[in-house]
């Protein structure tokens, strides 16, 4: 499948696709060239990408997804661990803060916060 195809299945415009490529974001094994060198993506690369596209919604960096996926690297099974425990609670941080929040909202609501307005 061409560029153009996997852009269209996926949503991500093709200049975003280009860009993880070269940052080995796109591991080789789903990308191949034809005779006349034009990238020819395995179907395989669009379930990849929604999984890219997961984990970039929760606060994955492109490098930080590249160090899990980049090959050439070869880092360690325990090196990759770490990164996503390391992101795994740094998403349990950011659940905390968001239902203490919760609960500040609904006392606001429930006129049970000092708060400067009431709603």
């Amino acid at each position: 499948m061409k560029i153009n195809d996997v852009s269209k299945l996926t949503g991500l415009p093709i200049s975003t696709l280009r860009f993880y490529e070269r940052k080995h974001l796109i591991p080789d094994t789903f990308v191949k060239r034809d005779v006349n060198n034009y990238r020819i993506y395995s179907e395989e690369i669009v379930e990849f990408l929604e999984d890219v596209k997961a984990l970039l919604s929760v606060g994955f960096s492109v490098e930080e997804l590249s160090l899990l996926v980049n090959q050439q690297l070869n880092l360690s099974y325990e090196v990759k661990k770490k990164i996503v425990e390391q992101k795994i609670k740094e998403i349990e941080d950011i659940q905390k803060r968001l239902k203490k929040s919760k609960k500040f909202l609904h006392a606001i609501l429930e006129g049970k916060a000092n708060f400067q307005t009431k709603c």
